[in-house]
């Protein structure tokens, strides 16, 4: 019996020593703010990305809109061309009473609507018309201002008809 007291007697602390020490809390929470900030900072960016991702999807989709309208319209051609702005001519369900150009016009007015409701203030919208032979191209550009970018974010459909 007189061993085993000798054995155990070797593990225990010559001092008490319970619990943590002032100095241990404090750089556990210095490590903790520090992984804390890092996960805000990520959580910032993933939602930075997941806007700048919504707005150039809808940037696609407003641009085929547009080459949808435009292969519609097919005779009016040249009328596409410019920044817009149109003007709302009545045309509604296709070209009934209204000519090519007045359609083209039409379709400049509402579709500017959708890119001023859908895109962010300052968005700007452009088509370029060329002549390829005998075919027309029209390039269908979108520019946005986008935060964190000291330019503004583009994007360009082209189709040729």
């Amino acid at each position: 019996m007189e061993e085993r007291k000798q054995e155990y007697s070797q593990f225990k602390p010559t001092s008490r020593m319970q619990g943590f020490t002032l100095v241990e809390v404090l750089v556990a929470l210095v490590v903790m703010t520090v992984g804390m900030l890092g996960i805000a900072v990520l959580f910032v960016e993933g939602l930075q990305m997941n806007r700048t991702s919504v707005y150039r999807t809808t940037a696609v989709g407003l641009a085929v809109d547009m080459a949808d309208r435009i292969r519609t319209n097919i005779k009016a051609k040249e009328s596409y061309a410019g920044t817009g702005p149109g003007a709302d001519n009545g045309c509604v369900n296709g070209p009934g009473g209204c000519n090519s150009d007045a359609l083209a016009s039409d379709d400049w007015y509402w579709w500017l609507q959708d890119v001023k409701t859908n895109l962010p203030a300052g968005t700007t919208a452009d088509i370029q018309v060329s002549s390829i032979a005998t075919m027309k191209r029209y390039d269908i550009t979108l520019q946005w201002p986008e935060s964190g970018e000291p330019q503004p974010v583009s994007y360009t459909l082209t189709v040729q008809l």
